[in-house]
């Protein structure tokens, strides 16, 4: 509307003046971003190439490459879903054991060796992607069974349903070998023998890709849905977003991308023990969640490096690194509740064009539109 004023000419703000300076293009933001993990995947691979990266602090890289893809995947249904399901473990033992099996199945047809995993041949390429797909598909089916009839419950209750889905997969893969009558998961000695596909380059990119993905899903409608459930899910189903619908779209999500890092994980570790996968795993996830800020996808990646790096930082003190990392929590915890960072996401094309000066839009007018003034 135009806002009269006695005895002048009706007044029109046009935003975006000529001596204004423009916003970074979409565009250009993405080539930005795509280059810095260039950057730092060029450096890392050439760091490890020349020996300057130990094969054990590669081993470490990686590892925080998977946990981060743990934390920022359970942080859809804990941070912005605002849900508490702790059976995270669950799904990426089941993606771990998929992408393993099916790899080392598969390695005949593909005519792939150990070798050609290290040397990255097309073929073990092609084996590998498609062996994670595989992992992360039958964890998103897991995520859709347990999460229809679980999602309907909340709080404690929903906790509670998750933790016993954990512990049932985690009891199938200890017995299924013998119900079955052959080897598949290794029972309880667990599953050898796996080949070592994992490595720092191509966990790194499936990294830069998950987080971009679950990064897009969040910005687009189906992400303001599902932050509008988190923030009230009365008003959410009386506006008319489809809460069941949502809700489940979140945790299959979320399980998904679980299965993803738990494919890397069995490359990176060499054997899957159902052991490893227990109550424990699911709280060490939700605590990287919690610690970054439920909600931040940068304080999930920080926390996840570095509760990643610390009980490794700290084996020199072996009898007390549990406890230094036990009271590191605490002290975050009391001076921090809402975690390092709550629910802030840092921006970098948004801090460039700070710098260069870009004043922000007042209101949701874009570029060059005619606002009127109320």
């Amino acid at each position: 509307m135009v806002k009269e004023v006695p005895d002048s000419k009706p007044v029109i703000t046009v935003a975006g003046g000529a001596g204004e300076k423009k916003p970074l293009s979409m565009p250009v933001r993405y080539a930005i971003n795509v280059l810095l993990v260039l950057a730092f995947l060029v450096v890392g691979e050439l760091l490890i190439d020349g020996g300057a990266i130990s094969r054990y602090q590669t081993s470490v890289l990686e590892q925080i490459g998977i946990y981060v893809i743990m934390a920022v995947s359970l942080n859809i249904a804990t941070g912005y879903l605002g849900q508490l399901p702790l059976g995270h473990a669950g799904f990426m033992s089941v993606g771990g054991y998929s992408c393993a099996i099916f790899i080392m199945r598969l390695q005949p047809v593909f005519g792939v060796g150990a070798r050609d995993f290290v040397t990255g041949s097309p073929a073990a390429t092609a084996l590998f992607a498609c062996g994670l797909l595989f992992g992360g598909i039958v964890a998103a089916v897991c995520g859709v069974i347990i999460g229809i009839p679980a999602l309907r419950l909340k709080g404690d209750y929903l906790a509670i349903i998750t933790l016993g889905f954990a512990e049932i997969i985690r009891v199938v893969m200890l017995n299924i070998d013998g119900v079955l009558g052959f080897d598949l998961t290794g029972g309880a000695k667990g599953l050898t023998g796996i080949p070592s596909y994992t490595s720092f380059l191509n966990t790194f990119v499936v990294v830069a890709v998950s987080l971009f993905l679950i990064h897009t899903m969040m910005k687009s409608r189906h992400g303001r849905a599902i932050l509008a459930i988190r923030d009230n899910e009365i008003a959410a189903e009386a506006s008319g977003v489809h809460t069941t619908y949502y809700k489940t779209l979140a945790f299959v999500v979320s399980a998904f991308f679980a299965g993803i890092a738990g494919g890397l994980y069995a490359g990176c570790i060499g054997v899957m023990a159902p052991a490893k996968f227990g109550f424990m795993k699911s709280i060490e996830v939700l605590v990287m969640v919690v610690l970054g800020g439920m909600g931040s996808m940068l304080g999930s990646v920080i926390s996840a490096t570095v509760l990643t790096i610390l009980p490794e930082a700290l084996r020199a003190f072996a009898d007390y690194r549990m406890v230094v990392y036990a009271v590191v929590l605490i002290i975050t915890m009391i001076f921090r509740p809402q975690g390092l960072l709550g629910t802030y996401d840092f921006s970098l094309t948004s801090w460039i064009d700070r710098i260069r000066g870009v004043r922000p839009k007042a209101g949701s007018a874009k570029e060059g539109e005619v606002r009127a003034d109320a």
